[in-house]
C-alpha cells in the first residue's frame, strides 16, 4: 500500500495512467517469467528444488529492497489517533461512492472470477498437459494483462474511461466462460490471455481513479483498505472456486464464476452510475 500510494506524489496528474501502467508492467513482466520458469524448473529440477531456488531469489529481492531510500511520510497539520485515523478511512470510501463502486467492482468480479484457482486441476485432468504446458497456462493471464499495459502506456485512454473499465471486467467474465467450456489447449491459454488483457485494463483505470479521488494526506490508508479488499478477494475467491467445484463439477464452477463476474458488471452499472460517467 505505501508503495502504490507514493506513485501520485511522484508525478504529475497527467502522467499519473502512464506511471500505474509502467508500475505494473514491471509486477506483470516478472510474474510472466516467474510462472513460465516456475513450470520449467519443476519439470528439470523438481518441487523441491524448486523452491530452493525460489527462496535464493527473494533473499537476492530483499538485497536490493533494502538499499532503497526512504521517502518522508506526507505530515498532516492534525495530529489524531491511530484507530481513529484507521476509521476515518474507512469512512471516507464508504462514503465516497466513486471510490466505494471501484473496489466493490475488483472485489466482487475477483471473488467470482477466480479461475486461477482451477488452472492446476484444469491443466492435469481436463487438457492434461505437463508441467510445462501448465507453468504457460498459469502465465497466460499475465501476458493478457501486460499486452494491455503496453498498449495503454503507448497510447493512454483519453476520455470515457470509467465505462471501459466496465466493459473490460464483463470482457474479462466472458473469457472466464470461454475458458471454462474449453477442452483443447490453445483455447484455454488464448481465453486466459483475453482475460488477462481486460483485467489489465480495468487495473490501469481503477487505480488511477483511486489515486485521483484520494486527497494526499488520505492516499495511504486508501490504498491499505484497497489492498484488504483485493487480497481478500483473491483468498475467499479461491474458497469460492473449491466449494462450487466441489458441488457443481470443476468447468461448471468456472463457467458459473464467468456469469456471475458479468452480473457483477450489471449490478455495478446500475448501483454506481456515476463509475461509468467518470473521465480524467
Amino acid at each position: 500500500p505505501a508503495a502504490n500510494s507514493m506513485i501520485a506524489a511522484i508525478v504529475t496528474r497527467d502522467q499519473l495512467q502512464r506511471a500505474i501502467s509502467v508500475n505494473s508492467s514491471g509486477y506483470l513482466s516478472s510474474s510472466i517469467a516467474g510462472h513460465a520458469t516456475g513450470g520449467l524448473l519443476i519439470a528439470a529440477l523438481g518441487i523441491s528444488n524448486a523452491y530452493f531456488v525460489s527462496a535464493a531469489l527473494s533473499i537476492i529481492a530483499g538485497c536490493f529492497a533494502i538499499q532503497l531510500k526512504p521517502k518522508p511520510p506526507y505530515l498532516s497539520q492534525k495530529k489524531e489517533p491511530t484507530i481513529q485515523a484507521i476509521k476515518y478511512g474507512f469512512s471516507f470510501v464508504w462514503n465516497n461512492k466513486t471510490l466505494l463502486g471501484v473496489i466493490s467492482l475488483d472485489l466482487f468480479a475477483v471473488l467470482f472470477g477466480g479461475a486461477v484457482a482451477f488452472i492446476p486441476e484444469v491443466a492435469e485432468h481436463i487438457l492434461h498437459t505437463g508441467p510445462i504446458g501448465y507453468g504457460f497456462l498459469n502465465a497466460a493471464m499475465d501476458i493478457g494483462s501486460l499486452v494491455s499495459i503496453l498498449i495503454l502506456l503507448a497510447k493512454p485512454m483519453r476520455k470515457r474511461q470509467g465505462l471501459k473499465m466496465l466493459l473490460a471486467v464483463a470482457g474479462f467474465g466472458l473469457f472466464i466462460i470461454v475458458f471454462g467450456l474449453s477442452k483443447v489447449y490453445w483455447l484455454s491459454f488464448m481465453a486466459l490471455v483475453g482475460a488477462g488483457f481486460f483485467d489489465g485494463i480495468s487495473v490501469v483505470v481503477r487505480g488511477t481513479i483511486s489515486q485521483l479521488y484520494t486527497p494526499d494526506e488520505l492516499r495511504g490508508r486508501v490504498s491499505s483498505i484497497n489492498m484488504i479488499f483485493i487480497n481478500s478477494s483473491n483468498e475467499l475467491g479461491q474458497f469460492e472456486s473449491g466449494v462450487t467445484s466441489r458441488f457443481m463439477g470443476t468447468w461448471p464452477a468456472v463457467v458459473f464464476g464467468g456469469v456471475m463476474s458479468v452480473f457483477v458488471v450489471a449490478g455495478t452499472w446500475l448501483k454506481f452510475p456515476q463509475l461509468r460517467k467518470i473521465e480524467y
